[in-house]
């Protein structure tokens, strides 16, 4: 039993508050000689959620080994991840089925939530750190074959629905129950409120790599922002975003439709240098990433504790928003809020312990500290 924290609760914040834990579920009663561990002056939060992440450690959830995509895996998890989805970026079709075989059999295992694929059904205008001779149109045909390499797993497609079968898509997706994303897309506003009505329910890392809201066209932002249907991605890193515009997110999505993700690729809580992200190369400087040819932004070397700390103490919000924002909404998007993103009972025992100036000290992850906090 954790006992005195501030702990964070869907239903608000508890002072001097207690999460009682046996095995690795957290339950509503302590049983007779509950271990007592005094985390006074510390906040308790769910565990982290990340949907979009390509990697850490060095390691790529795209081209590595499964022993390089545990080591990814870990490396978030040291940060907070509890759950984790792993993306992949544009590559051939055949290779990125033979990448949703191996990740799927770490979904299996446990080790992962899912599969996310972001590519190769995106717009060349916009295609970011993606390789263009790549791309290809969402082909509803092809978008199943990733489906199906999935094994079941597959949990989100990022989709330029615009392009040609790209609705159609998005209705395949929404009918097997995988999250159809929009991004990396040249989309009209009128072409976005389309795709919210055939099924779309996540815009990917809004903002980037979609046109600027205007005035007089507003283009898919504007759709994105105003239709309670959508939750939408942030990457909270200072880097991809102007805390006006996180503000703004915030204050048309309300804070049950906003998502906090890394985006991270294999520099993520590994350093800085030079890296691969599918086939292209990357250099890394002070944290950001790049690529080598051309300087678009390349994912980004976030971690989600550093995401939540900058949340309430740079853009200020309510540390009950950042929780929603980091684990509660991403749950729910997955389908497994029953089981994580809340401190509540019947949810698994993943949490993270924080010192009073939001700094990361401990994490626990199905019962298992992670990071041990080393508290009496």
């Amino acid at each position: 039993m954790l006992s005195g924290a501030t702990v964070v609760l869907p239903t608000g914040t508890v002072q001097n508050g207690r999460v009682i834990i046996d095995g690795d579920t957290i339950i509503g009663a302590a049983p007779e000689n509950a271990q007592v561990i005094d985390v006074t002056g510390h906040t308790l939060v769910p565990g982290f959620v990340d949907i979009h992440n390509h990697g850490g450690g060095g390691a790529s959830f795209t081209s590595g080994t499964a022993d390089d995509v545990l080591t990814g895996i870990h490396t978030h998890r040291l940060h907070g991840t509890t759950t984790l989805v792993a993306s992949t970026v544009t590559g051939d079709m055949d290779f990125l089925a033979q990448r949703a075989g191996l990740l799927s059999e770490l979904a299996e295992q446990g080790d992962i939530a899912g599969i996310h694929f972001e590519g190769p059904f995106i717009s060349p205008c916009r295609k970011g750190a993606h390789s263009e001779e790549l791309l290809r149109d969402p082909d509803p045909a092809e978008v199943r074959k990733l489906i199906d390499a999935a094994r079941g797993k597959a949990k989100m497609v990022t989709l330029a629905t615009e392009l040609p079968g790209g609705i159609d898509s998005v209705r395949l997706l929404a009918e097997h129950g995988v999250i159809a994303a929009i991004g990396h897309t040249d989309a009209t506003y009128e072409q976005t409120v389309e795709a919210i009505d055939a099924g779309a329910t996540v815009a990917t890392h809004l903002f980037n790599a979609m046109p600027a809201l205007g005035h007089r066209t507003p283009g898919p932002i504007a759709a994105l922002l105003e239709d309670e249907r959508i939750t939408v991605e942030l990457i909270n890193d200072g880097t991809h975003l102007h805390p006006a515009a996180l503000q703004l997110a915030f204050h048309h999505k309300g804070a049950d439709r906003v998502a906090f993700i890394t985006d991270a690729m294999d520099a993520a809580g590994f350093g800085d240098g030079r890296y691969m992200l599918g086939p292209l190369e990357v250099e890394v400087s002070e944290g950001v990433a790049r690529l080598v040819e051309g300087g678009s932004i390349a994912g980004s070397t976030l971690t989600l504790d550093r995401a939540f700390k900058r949340a309430v103490t740079v853009d200020r919000l309510p540390v009950e928003d950042a929780v929603a924002a980091l684990s509660a909404n991403p749950a729910r998007l997955l389908g497994m809020a029953d089981r994580i993103g809340s401190l509540e009972p019947g949810r698994y025992a993943d949490l993270v312990l924080l010192d009073a100036d939001f700094e990361l000290k401990g994490v626990m992850r199905r019962g298992e500290w992670v990071v041990d906090p080393q508290l009496g």
